[in-house]
């Protein structure tokens, strides 16, 4: 296992050691949670990316064409399309385009964008 001597603003040390009694665990477990979770969250965004670069959009189209073409079951009907707009998964990732190919990630790092 590892040390890592951590500097932290004394408001945020008292909030951590508040929530960490709050859930009966040390301030290392907190930490190392709240670590884990972060990692968990970018790896997974790292994950999805990758797999979307890899889609291959006619091979949906196919598997789209075997979908029976018959009204929704009732009560699992869609909103009025006013209604259902979702956000833009790259607006919500804080990704910024700048051109036609490159966007920033996170910490200005440029990167590919499809």
């Amino acid at each position: 296992m590892s040390m890592l001597s951590l500097r932290l603003p004394e408001s945020l040390h008292r909030k951590v050691r508040e929530l960490a009694a709050k859930e009966s665990i040390s301030i290392n477990q907190f930490i190392t949670t709240a670590v884990a979770e972060k990692m968990a969250a970018l790896l997974t965004e790292e994950y999805l990316e990758e797999r979307a670069r890899r889609a291959d959009p006619a091979a949906f189209d196919r598997i789209l064409a075997h979908v029976p073409d018959v009204p929704p079951i009732p009560g699992d009907e869609r909103e009025p399309a006013a209604r259902t707009r979702r956000p833009n998964p790259s607006r919500a990732a804080g990704v910024k385009r700048t051109d036609g190919c490159i966007a920033r990630g996170r910490g200005g790092r440029p990167r590919n964008k499809r």
